[in-house]
Formats: structure tokens, sequence, C-alpha cells
């Protein structure tokens, strides 16, 4: 309890403790002044502690009779007048202090404390997550698997109702206030050294704007990673020094045109978000013409992957859609004027297109109108924009060729720019090579050596993540390089199934670096491999005993170790 939630009570409780008070004073001074008889028919006053006795288990009806003698007429008149009064003092009290802990303002007073007292005890890496709904319901999750803690503040109670609904193991803690007031910002940590980042993914880009600049003005050397629907507003994020700018709908520009250009490309990266599986269909779109339903912001983005690369573009704007964000150079455009949808289509010659965009932000008309292209154009190729996650099973069982969900790749790469920046950075570095034979394959060699599902994960040499290296590269003064980690604990002469895809050396990225490379301290490594190759390496990295047998090819005696010096 914090000094507010203790005024509250004070503040509260001043006047039912006041009765109290005068009361018991005035009950217990009748009492002294008053002549009583004691056994012997001797006149005798009561001592204050007596007095203040007989009040006390009055007061509180418990009545244990009339001491330390019988009293005299005047005493029990006394205590005949005092019953009520004392009584009636307790039933104020007591009403007041059942109003005291059903008051709000003193309940989250309380609940502040103790989110404040949480967040204080956290020792591990968090994210502060400003809003909670079903995008970032997705990042606590995956940020909870990865070891991640996670810190919400939300303003709508019945959104915080649902965080607790879901039950987060570890929990999560949460604080009910605006997402930009400055000190709910600092009381969830954000001067702590373990928050990795603040997270704002809101649908209104001026609030994330708000949230940016107050994060920053607060603490310069914070992390953030912001979502934004417009260009001019990622410069302008970008410039304000944020790490993490995120625009769902260039994303999905991003995946049409890798689905054009570098279809492996899109392959390697929904496997590294955990999306899909390296062996996976390949999506290689048409390069002819295209329909697309809707334009809006994201439709101006497929507009401009699609005429980049060459393709004549029809638009079919329906009538909720402000026709001012077109272009004036989109000469080929249907507006809706009460059609139905198979009139459009046809007025919109699709028949002769090779793929139809659905990018409403309705998933029933999206699902329609992709139906009826279908009955028109069988053999047309069928994208569609998934708005609500929930509706996934829907759309697979519609057998659409490509769907983009904007809330999944907006999880999805930040997700993975804040809790795993290591495969962030091979992906980035794969996309400025620019060579769809090179992904091609890195994509081959991933599944020939491991299998179409490997998992990631990263090593750190350093003392505390990989002691076994760490020891043998300081104290021992020996050369331990790459191809160490991947030989099997049960056989050293035999290798894992394990792939090196980056090495990150003072700030410096190696993509896809040599087995002969030589560690050093502090390298960051992101490997590929099965479950058995992780287990060995973190054993391998960690133990000296099993670093031993893989280095020398031979077991470490216990003996040795104990009498003729430490390892």
């Amino acid at each position: 309890m914090n000094n507010s939630a203790l005024w509250i009570i004070l503040h509260r409780m001043r006047a039912p403790l006041l009765v109290l008070i005068v009361t018991y004073s005035i009950a217990i001074i009748g009492f002294l002044v008053l002549d009583g008889v004691d056994n012997n028919g001797n006149t005798y006053r009561m001592t204050i502690f007596d007095a203040f006795y007989v009040v006390s288990y009055t007061a509180t009806t418990i009545g244990f009779g009339e001491i330390p003698y019988a009293f005299s007429y005047p005493q029990r008149i006394w205590m005949s007048m005092i019953i009520y009064a004392t009584v009636m003092g307790w039933f104020y009290s007591l009403g007041t202090l059942i109003a005291l802990l059903k008051d709000q303002l003193l309940i989250a007073q309380i609940a502040e404390a103790k989110f404040v007292k949480q967040v204080k005890n956290m020792n591990q890496h968090f994210l502060l997550v400003l809003g909670y709904n079903h995008i970032t319901s997705e990042i606590i999750k995956k940020a909870n698997k990865e070891g991640v803690r996670t810190i919400v503040i939300e303003k709508d109670e019945n959104k915080l109702n649902e965080l607790l609904l879901e039950n987060y193991t570890p929990i999560v803690p949460f604080l009910m206030a605006d997402v930009y007031d400055p000190l709910a910002l600092q009381k969830a940590g954000l001067h702590s050294k373990y928050c990795k980042a603040v997270v704002s993914l809101f649908a209104d880009d001026d609030l994330n704007l708000r949230v940016a600049l107050t994060a920053k003005f607060l603490n310069k050397n914070v992390k953030l990673a912001i979502k934004t629907t417009t260009h001019s507003q990622s410069e302008d994020l970008k410039d304000l020094g944020v790490d993490v700018v995120e625009n769902p709908y260039e994303i999905i520009a991003e995946q049409i045109d890798m689905s054009l250009r570098n279809p492996y490309m899109l392959i390697l990266e929904k496997w590294i978000y955990g999306a899909g599986k390296l062996n996976d269909k390949i999506i290689q779109l048409p390069k002819e013409r295209y329909v697309v339903y809707g334009f809006g912001k994201l439709g101006r983005k497929i507009y401009e992957v699609l005429t980049n690369n060459g393709i004549e573009v029809v638009f079919i704007k329906p009538l909720i859609e402000d026709i001012s964000i077109i272009p004036n150079d989109m000469l080929h455009l249907v507006k809706c004027q009460g059609s139905d949808e198979k009139e459009l289509l046809i007025e919109a010659d699709i028949m002769n297109a090779s793929a139809i965009i659905a990018r409403t932000t309705s998933d029933t008309l999206n699902l329609s109108i992709l139906a009826s292209a279908r009955k028109v154009n069988p053999n047309i190729v069928t994208i569609a924009r998934e708005n609500e996650m929930t509706d996934f099973s829907v759309f697979r069982n519609a057998k659409i060729d490509m769907v983009f969900i904007p809330s999944k790749v907006l999880i999805d790469r930040t997700t993975n720019a804040l809790i795993a920046p290591y495969s962030n950075k091979f992906l980035e570095l794969i996309r400025e090579k620019n060579d769809p034979d090179f992904v091609q394959s890195v994509v081959m060699r991933i599944i020939n050596k491991i299998g179409p599902n490997p998992i990631t994960f990263g090593l750190t040499i350093n003392e505390e993540k990989s002691y076994a290296i760490w020891n043998s590269i300081v104290h021992k003064k020996r050369v331990v390089t790459l191809d160490v980690v991947a030989r099997s604990r049960s056989d050293w002469e035999k290798r894992n199934k394990i792939l090196p895809l980056i090495l990150i050396r003072d700030g410096e990225p190696y993509l896809l670096p040599s087995w002969d490379i030589e560690l050093q301290l502090e390298d960051k490594i992101l490997f590929a491999s099965d479950e058995e190759a992780k287990e060995d390496l973190r054993w391998i990295s960690k133990n000296i005993y099993e670093f031993f047998y893989v280095y020398f090819g031979k077991e470490k005696n216990m003996f040795n170790k104990l009498f003729k010096g430490k390892y």
C-alpha cells in the first residue's frame, strides 16, 4: 500500500475514529466519577483500567457482567446509556469501513501500489506493451514462450478483465491508465534497465506518434516498436529515433512483391516467423492483368507494387470508399453503382485477368467477391485480405491461393524484431542480396541438412550463456571453432543436424559463417537445427565435461580435475 492509499483510508476513517474516541472517553469518564459499592458495603470508584475494560466489552456487545463488583443504580443507569451510544458509534464506523473497502479510488490505488511493486521486483527483460487487444495478446504469448516478460498499460477496464481471463504464465502485471501518461509510463518501468522495448500498435497513427514522442522525451535510449499506416509518418518516426517502425500495408505489399520476384524469400520469411515450413507450396504470382476490389491505404501500396512490376491493374471501388485518395493517373477504375458482384467483375474484364485481389475490411465481402470471380473465370489466381484471425479456417477451406492478414504480419514482424533480433538481421541480409537463386540455395541447404521445419535459436559467447566455451577461450587460451558446437555428445566424430545462419561480431554480421571460423568473446550466433542438436549445443556450451569430450574426443577424468588442477 502506497502513501495515496494510506491517505485515503485516514481521510475517510477520520470521522468514525473521532466518534469512537469521543464516545469511549465519555463512557470511561462517567464510570470514573460514579460511586459504586464493594462486597463489604464500602464505597469505591473504578480504576481507569476497570472502566476501559467494562466499556470495551459493553461497546462490542460481548457482555461479561458487572465487575469488579455489582453495579450501583447510578452505574447501571450510566451503563444503559453508554450501551446505545457506543454501539451506534461502532455501527457508524463499521459502515464507513465497509463502504471504504468498496471505494473504487482506494481499490485503484491499492492495485497501482501492487503493480509498482511487481515492476520493481521484476529482474528480467520485459516488453512494455501499450494497449491490450488480439494483436498484443499474441505478442504477449510469443514473448512468454521466449522467456521475455511483458507489462501492459490499458485504460479500458473490460480489456483488462479479458487479460485476467487469459491467465498468462508467468503473470502479466497491468496498470489501468492512459498509455501516453508520463507518470504511468514511469511506473510501468520505462526507465528500468530490464525494459527491452515499448510496443505501441494502435490503429490510430496519431496516438502511436504521441506515445513515441512521450517515451523518447522521458527516456531517449528506450527502444520503441511503433505501428504506422503511412509512409510520411514512417519517416517521421525514424527521424525521431524509433527502432522498429512497422507498416502492415507495406509489409503485405512487400510479400506480394516477393511472390512476384523472389518467392523463396517469402518461404524463408514465413519459416523464420513460425508461419510456415520451408517445403510449403511456392506461391509465384502471375505477372499479367490484375483486378483489385477496393482501394484504401493498402490498395495504394498494392498498386505501387504491381505497376513497378509492369502489371496492368483495374480497381473496383466500393461506394463506401473515397475516390479522392485514388491517383489521377489511375485510368482503369470501375465504380460500384448498385450493380451486383458478377456484373462488376464482368465490367472489370475479369475473364482476361490473371489474378484478383479482394482487400476490403469485410471478410464476408472478400470471400463473396472471390467466389463470384471464380465462377466467371475458374483459372484466376485469388488473393484475399483477412481482417479477423478467427476466420482463418474459413479462408483456408475456401482454397484461396494467397491470404494476407494485416494483424498477423504485424505480430510476426514486431515480435521477431524485438525478441529474435538475430533472425531479423538474417532476413535483412538475405533481402539485401536481392538474388532469387541465392535465396533458393539457402532454403534447399537448410532442408537438405536439417529438414523442412527446423527450429532457430541464438547463442552468445560469454561467461553467463556459454561458460564452457568462455572458460576454454579465456583461461585455457584454446582456439575454439564454430565446428566444435556442431558435434554430437554421443559420438564426437559425428555432426548434428545444425547450421549457423548468421554470426554477429562487434556489430558486424557474417551471413552463413563457415564452420572453421574461430569463436571470440561476445560473438552472437543464430543457428537452425533440430531439437537434438539444440540440446547437445546447450550442454556443450555450458558444461565443461561435455565440451571436453567433443573438443578432445575423450572423457574428462574427474580424478585429474580434483587432484591435478582445475580444467
